[in-house]
C-alpha cells in the first residue's frame, strides 16, 4: 500500500521540481503574533535534510554504517512563516566535496511566489561507529548529486501521492 506521506509531483507540466518536504507550522512553534520563532527554522531545515537523505541514501545512513554531522548553517530570512502555514521546503545538493556536502533549501508557504527563507547547511560524512569524517563513497556521491527530483515527503497531511522506493525501504517494519 502506498504511503500518502511520500509523493512524486510536479507543479509545472514538463518541469520536474527538486525534492520537497512539507510540514505544517504548529502553534507551539510561534510567538504571540503567531509568527514562527527564528530558531525553529533550523528545526525545519534539519527535518527536511533528514527526509531528503532518507530518500537519497536510504539505509546507507540510517543504520548502514554512515552518519553525518552539521558543521555550518546559514539561514537568510525574507518573510515570516505563520501558524498553520503548510511550509514547502525544496532541498538539493549545492556542492559535494571529498568528505562534506552542502544542502541548499528554499522555505516558503505552500503556493507562495517567494521564499520566506533560504538555508545552506554544510555536513560532513562520518563512519557511524567512530563518528570520524570519511570520504563520500562514489555510489553515495552519485545518489546525492542526482537528488530526488519530483519526490515530496508530506508531513503536513495534505494527502497527496505515491511512495518513493527508497523511502519505502527505509520506513518498512523490521
Amino acid at each position: 500500500m502506498a504511503d500518502p506521506a511520500v509523493t512524486a509531483s510536479t507543479d509545472t507540466p514538463g518541469i520536474t521540481p527538486s525534492f520537497r518536504y512539507l510540514l505544517r507550522v504548529r502553534y507551539g512553534e510561534c510567538d504571540a503574533q503567531k509568527i514562527v520563532y527564528n530558531a525553529r527554522y533550523s528545526d525545519y531545515v534539519d527535518l527536511a535534510s533528514t527526509e531528503f537523505l532518507r530518500v537519497v541514501w536510504g539505509d546507507a545512513v540510517f543504520g548502514g554504517g554512515y552518519d553525518y554531522q552539521l558543521v555550518r548553517q546559514i539561514i537568510e530570512w525574507r518573510a515570516s512563516l505563520r501558524f498553520d502555514d503548510v511550509v514547502q521546503i525544496a532541498v538539493s545538493a549545492a556542492r559535494v566535496g571529498t568528505t562534506s556536502f552542502v544542502l541548499a533549501m528554499d522555505l516558503r508557504p505552500s503556493g507562495a511566489p517567494r521564499a520566506a527563507a533560504g538555508a545552506e547547511t554544510t555536513y560532513v560524512l562520518t563512519r557511524e561507529a567512530e563518528l570520524v569524517k570519511c570520504p563520500i563513497p562514489d555510489d553515495l556521491r552519485a545518489r546525492l548529486e542526482a537528488g530526488a527530483q519530483g519526490v515530496v515527503v508530506d508531513h503536513a497531511g495534505t494527502g497527496s501521492g505515491t511512495l518513493h522506493a527508497a523511502a519505502r525501504r527505509s520506513s518498512s517494519p523490521h
